[in-house]
Parts: C-alpha cells; sequence; structure tokens
C-alpha cells in the first residue's frame, strides 16, 4: 500500500469519525476503525464474530461498551445538529 493512499484513506476515516460522533481526535478514530471493522465481521462472518465472542468474554464486553459509547455519541451528535438546524419559530 503506497503512502498516498493511506494517508488519504486515513483523511476518509477521520471524516467518518467527525461526521459520524462530532470528533475526529486520533483516539475516536483509533475507535470507529475498530467498531467499522468489527461491525463488517459481525455481518459478514457472524460463526467467526460468535466463535472470537465464547473464546474473548472481556473481549466482547469491551466490544459492547465500544458500540453503545459509538451509538451514545452518534445520538448526541445527531440531537445536537438538530438542534441548530431547526427552523426559526413563526412571528406572530
Amino acid at each position: 500500500m503506497n503512502s498516498r493512499f493511506a494517508a488519504e484513506f486515513e483523511g476518509l476515516v477521520e471524516k467518518y469519525a467527525e461526521l459520524l460522533t462530532g470528533d475526529a481526535s486520533a483516539e475516536t478514530v483509533e475507535k470507529i476503525k475498530v467498531w467499522a471493522i468489527y461491525n463488517h465481521i459481525h455481518k459478514t462472518m457472524p460463526a467467526l464474530a460468535s466463535h472470537w465472542n465464547q473464546q474473548h468474554p472481556e473481549g466482547k464486553a469491551d466490544v459492547r461498551k465500544l458500540f453503545e459509547e459509538v451509538r451514545d455519541r452518534n445520538q448526541k451528535f445527531k440531537a445536537a445538529n438538530q438542534q441548530t438546524e431547526a427552523p426559526p419559530e413563526p412571528e406572530a
């Protein structure tokens, strides 16, 4: 993989993290990478994800916490955006 592609793809992931959670910090980007990869594995190879979950119950709990964190951050980010995009109230 060439370095130009790697940098461009990293920019894509950073933007995705920002649009999903409102945060593009290095820590959030890493969490989004794990979240996205696990989500893809779970959807495309559920038996593999299930096997891993059985073999690594602590990891399964960590993944669950990560999914809840991403979901909560996304919901808060959406709610904040809806408030700022609300149409002005009609004048009386």
